[in-house]
């Protein structure tokens, strides 16, 4: 049997294989499988072609074991998903399922366009996600799924829909990549490769840390949680009683990815993935910065990152860009163009990220800069 330090380091080679070329999606590799390890769900908000569905893949092909995927529309039927109702059975008078390669059998499950199953598929999926139980007419099984991601272009505006979003515990919002990424997203997106299929012993070693959730001692930081949550209550960012308590298991999931068996402070960030709008997240990271400070995890760093920094974050990012292109001008006019593209770029993103007047002081020297760089060096016409 692996021990956590083992299971922690076999879950972190999976996470580099599986975010390695996806730029800009580390984040979202690192949280599926912080909610695989917590045995949460999480919830992939952005619009299409954001690789939600790769970087969902790829986790699944890292930690091995049964998966499912299936792409929800409004008309697709219960046993699409679920199985097929067993027509042998059934002329005996019995209502039985064929559940083999459907998603009460696996290990790892990805809904895509998750609300736009209709309510009967809905509410049995609340059973599995809740209660990890399949039941429909005769049929009645434990399900070992560890995790089930669901996808969306946008969070439903139906209270129905929302409190059915409620069980994703983690939500993840996805942009299209920054215009300042480009080359890095095509360059990786060039060589990506498959990853390789992940075995028996790596799925054990999810069974290792999911266990060792459950013996993590989180008793220093509930303190901590509870007035993190009354900060944001006063701010006027609910959660669910039943968010709250969960969320215990996504800081105890923190620390043994980390390879540790006691929370500390370090741990606290998946709060902020708990918080069911995007505005609200980024509100969250400036009300309890202080909170967040001490942030830090070795195998799902990019996460804690964004968690505590946000838009501080963003904000870094962006500043390096510019200083990047700010240090040499291309002599090239061809390259000069693509080089001038590339700065106005980066002010636009900070305009669109922060607002010219809500501009931090470094940023706004930076944007600066930017424009005094663009009007020293005129766009030149293009030669046919």
């Amino acid at each position: 049997m692996d021990t956590l330090a083992s299971a922690a380091e076999r879950l972190q080679s999976v996470i580099t294989t599986a975010g390695r070329g996806l730029v800009g999606r580390e984040v979202a590799v690192q949280l599926v499988m912080l909610a695989a390890v917590a045995r949460e769900h999480a919830l992939l908000v952005g619009p299409p072609g954001t690789a939600k569905s790769e970087a969902v893949r790829r986790v699944a092909r890292g930690l091995g074991g049964r998966y499912f995927e299936y792409l929800i529309g409004r008309f697709t039927e219960p046993a699409e998903i679920f199985g097929p109702v067993d027509l042998k059975r059934l002329r005996e008078g019995v209502v039985e399922t064929q559940t083999a390669g459907m998603l009460p059998e696996a290990d790892v499950a990805f809904l895509d366009e998750v609300f736009l199953g209709s309510t009967a598929i809905l509410n049995t999926l609340l059973g599995v996600l809740n209660e990890r139980t399949f039941r429909r007419g005769h049929t009645a099984l434990l399900c070992p799924l560890r995790v089930c991601v669901g996808a969306t272009n946008a969070l439903p505006e139906d209270p129905l829909l929302a409190a059915f979003a409620d069980r994703f515990l983690i939500h993840v919002f996805l942009e299209p990549t920054a215009d300042p990424q480009l080359e890095s997203l095509l360059e990786a997106g060039w060589g990506l490769r498959p990853v390789d299929g992940g075995d028996a012993q790596t799925l054990a070693a999810l069974d290792t840390a999911i266990a060792a959730v459950a013996k993590v001692d989180v008793t220093a930081v509930r303190p901590h949680l509870a007035e993190a949550i009354r900060t944001l209550r006063n701010a006027g960012i609910g959660m669910s009683d039943r968010r709250i308590v969960k969320l215990q298991r996504l800081v105890a999931a923190a620390a043994v990815l980390d390879g540790r068996s006691a929370a500390t402070g370090a741990d606290l960030w998946p709060l902020v993935f708990t918080i069911v709008r995007p505005a609200d997240q980024d509100r969250a990271r400036d009300l309890l910065r202080s909170t967040l400070e001490a942030s830090r995890n070795a195998a799902v760093g990019a996460a804690a990152e964004h968690a505590s920094l946000g838009p501080v974050a963003r904000a870094q990012r962006l500043e390096r860009a510019a200083a990047e292109l700010l240090e040499d001008t291309p002599e090239d006019a061809i390259e000069r163009r693509r080089w001038r593209l590339k700065l106005e770029a980066v002010a636009r993103e900070l305009d669109a990220a922060f607002g010219q007047t809500a501009l931090p002081e470094t940023l706004a020297a930076t944007r600066t800069r930017i424009v005094a760089k663009l009007a020293e060096v005129p766009l030149e016409p293009s030669r046919a």
